[in-house]
């Protein structure tokens, strides 16, 4: 009686089975039909852009070995392939990768947004906040957030910048005077974090001096690699295939780490603001910070913004506002390291400018010329960001009568522009008198983009440079930088740009009486 209701069931159930079978390949082959499709409009619209050969499945992704060559390939392709050339993720997906200063400017002075792919990789995560954001909702914020980067919000953290420098400094005379190298990334990404928390968010963590590793920083580091492996492997392109993924699962764990910290940060402050609904009130009390103007930011309709927009603009500060600048310094110590000749005059100007003290002010950031152009120099051979992407939403002509029609996928490579031997000579010397007003004078201003450039350009660069000039002056006073030769670093890619084997440097007490 059992078997013969199943036999039954089985009948009854094998049909609605077949039919759905059916549908879902229907759907499937519409879907490649689509996906082929746009294949073919891609070809017929990258027509005037040669560039190097594409495996039919892989397209370039093959080409990109992950072992700390890929950027350079970029450099050489951009030789054999002037201006722009297409890159192909996959069999659909197509970027035209542009690396000269007269095409950059034909993008970045448009308000053009974000590309909907890598971008979209991260929106799970930061939200949509000003880096992913567009139209009239990326102007109301970039209106809201701005006065949180007026000159008077950022003159009180340069004394908290030099604190977190201290510290970190403190920290490093274990490895004084042992003529052992060690890997300096993490050290100055603990620094960056500690500042941007006591600046942005006056939040005193003590991350510096915290046993073990900081959780934050290694959500960070994993969300970053994660998002460069989703974008590098086509089928992850499909949010249900990655969801159900082992790479999908460590995501999810770790995007929930890093969110629950800003959370956290924004949980405390809104505790302590409830009595206060002016900013005047609390500058009374305190200095202003970026999250005082977050929360009690208003536009001319009297809207504030949305507890989930807020998470989102908190979200990417506290990403952009560390690991950002923690690559910056690591590759500007690194930088001076390799070259003693231009690290010893970045410390006379500094020990002057000082005039014997032991921290950086507001006033001393105009008076070391020099270490300002050893800086930008770095940026320009080690760019924190080193690509980014946009979508456009009409044709595009460039200068060169070439047009882009809409919808079509736009890389800007920093590191490819900044190493344009076209642009800059002997593009891979280190020679920081190129920022020489003279010098810049005869150059494309999208010839130097590390903060891009344009009305979408980074509206912390201000912040950034400051850090980077007390980070870099306060370690000077106090350290020779020296060279490992054994440790080269391995350039990689992600959000923002690393080493695969780390930063290692050597250091020695600066002797008091040189």
């Amino acid at each position: 009686m059992e078997s013969t209701e199943a036999s039954v069931t089985f009948q009854l159930g094998w049909p609605q089975m077949h039919h759905l079978f059916a549908l879902l390949c229907l759907v499937a082959v519409v879907k490649l039909t689509m996906l082929l499709a746009e294949r073919r409009d891609a070809f017929r619209n990258i027509e005037t852009f040669p560039g190097p050969p594409a495996h039919w499945l892989f397209g370039h992704v093959k080409e990109f070995k992950q072992d700390g060559t890929d950027l350079e390939k970029f450099v050489k392709w951009g030789q054999k392939y002037p201006y722009a050339f297409p890159l192909w993720f996959g069999p659909f997906v197509c970027f035209i990768n542009i690396h000269h200063p007269d095409y950059v400017k034909t993008i970045l002075t448009s308000t053009e947004p974000k590309d909907d792919l890598s971008y979209r990789f991260m929106e799970s995560w930061i939200g949509e906040g000003l880096l992913v954001s567009k139209g009239q909702k990326w102007f109301r914020h970039r209106r809201l957030l701005t006065p949180g980067f007026h000159y008077d919000v950022l003159k009180p953290y340069i004394k908290l910048v030099s604190d977190s420098a201290k510290t970190m400094l403190d920290k490093w005379e274990s490895y004084a005077n042992t003529n052992e190298s060690f890997e300096l990334f993490n050290h100055v990404s603990l620094m960056t974090l500690d500042s941007i928390l006591k600046c942005a968010f006056s939040d005193n963590s003590n991350c510096q001096t915290e046993s073990g590793t900081n959780a934050y920083i290694k959500a960070v580091y994993e969300l970053s690699d994660l998002i460069n492996l989703r974008f590098r492997t086509f089928p992850y392109h499909n949010d249900l295939i990655f969801y159900l993924s082992p790479h999908g699962f460590r995501y999810r764990k770790v995007r929930k780490v890093a969110c629950s910290h800003t959370e956290e940060v924004i949980r405390k402050r809104k505790e302590a603001l409830k009595e206060e609904k002016e900013l005047d009130r609390v500058q009374a009390r305190r200095n202003l910070d970026f999250l005082d103007i977050l929360l009690l930011a208003r536009d001319e309709k009297q809207q504030g913004l949305s507890d989930e927009d807020l998470r989102a603009e908190v979200d990417t500060f506290m990403f952009e506002g560390h690991d950002t600048t923690a690559s910056g310094i690591s590759f500007i110590f690194y930088a001076l390291a390799c070259h003693p000749e231009h690290q010893k005059i970045c410390r006379e100007e500094i020990i002057q400018a000082l005039d014997g003290k032991d921290t950086m002010e507001w006033d001393d950031l105009s008076k070391i010329p020099y270490t300002t152009m050893c800086i930008k120099e770095s940026l320009r051979l080690y760019p924190p960001v080193p690509g980014m992407s946009r979508k456009i939403t009409k044709p595009m002509t460039f200068f060169d009568g070439r047009t882009l029609p809409k919808g079509s996928l736009i890389g800007t490579s920093v590191y490819g522009i900044h190493r344009n031997a076209a642009v800059w000579e002997n593009p891979n010397v280190f020679d920081p008198l190129r920022f020489l007003p003279e010098n810049v004078s005869t150059r494309s201003p999208h010839a130097f983009v590390p903060f891009s450039a344009g009305p979408r350009n980074c509206i912390g660069q201000t912040f950034a440079m400051n850090e980077l000039k007390v980070a870099t002056a306060l370690t000077l006073k106090r350290y020779q930088l020296i060279e490992d030769p054994a440790h080269k670093p391995m350039l990689i890619p992600r959000l923002v740009l690393r080493s695969l084997n780390g930063i290692h440097i050597k250091i020695q007490p600066v002797d008091p009486q040189e």
